[in-house]
């Protein structure tokens, strides 16, 4: 008897768990559905060519939630602009904004989040940040420049991190029309992160 009881108090937790999984799983679909919709457009695409015509959708790693963690966020304090490097050598202006430390298995590791301050003139973009990162996927599964996050300023001291939502910069499919930002030194995790876009190389650089 003490076995149903169990079973049954335990179920309203299972359907809550399959609630969120499936909101998180329609989130990074519809992040991928998106993705997919901006590089088969014509008027968006960075692609070009044969790359475009030949272009039916991006392979992505597999949903995995230990990849969508919440991390401790911490605004930075007094910070100034900088330049940061971009991949046709020209620089294009950041600030730090924060920065977000988060564990994956087991082991804790902290990135920093930037605001474009070219970006944040527009009303769009005024709470828009920019995490780029590179990781042990880098040049096998992914792209060897790194990968990109979109992320909005949390309201309190913790913020999302959903490295299933990961994509590559346009650089990555057409070095010749884009400049892309570098990915910073302090943002390169030792780890590999499964998940995201994948890359295929076979876009000329």
């Amino acid at each position: 008897m003490k076995k149903y009881i169990l079973i049954f108090l335990m179920f309203p937790l299972f359907v809550f768990s399959q609630k969120m999984v499936s909101k998180e799983v329609m989130e990074v679909k519809k992040f991928q559905e998106e993705l997919n919709a901006e590089y088969l457009n014509p008027k968006e695409t960075p692609l070009r060519g044969d790359n475009f015509t030949n272009f039916k959708g991006h392979p992505f790693f597999p949903f995995d939630l230990k990849y969508r963690v919440t991390a401790k966020f911490e605004k930075t304090k007094n910070a100034k602009p900088f330049d940061l490097p971009t991949s046709s050598g020209k620089t294009k202006s950041y600030k730090e904004y924060g920065k977000a430390t988060f564990e994956l298995e087991g082991k804790s590791y902290t990135l920093t989040l930037y605001q474009s301050l070219d970006l944040i003139k527009q009303k769009k973009y005024k709470n828009y940040l920019f995490l780029p990162f590179r990781d042990a996927t880098n040049e096998k599964e992914t792209y060897g420049g790194g990968k990109y996050m979109d992320l909005t300023i949390p309201k309190g001291n913790t913020i999302v991190l959903d490295f299933n939502k990961s994509y590559q910069p346009f650089c990555a499919y057409n070095a010749y029309d884009y400049n892309c930002p570098i990915v910073p030194e302090e943002n390169k995790l030792p780890v590999e992160i499964r998940a995201g876009v994948m890359y295929e190389d076979i876009y000329h650089h």
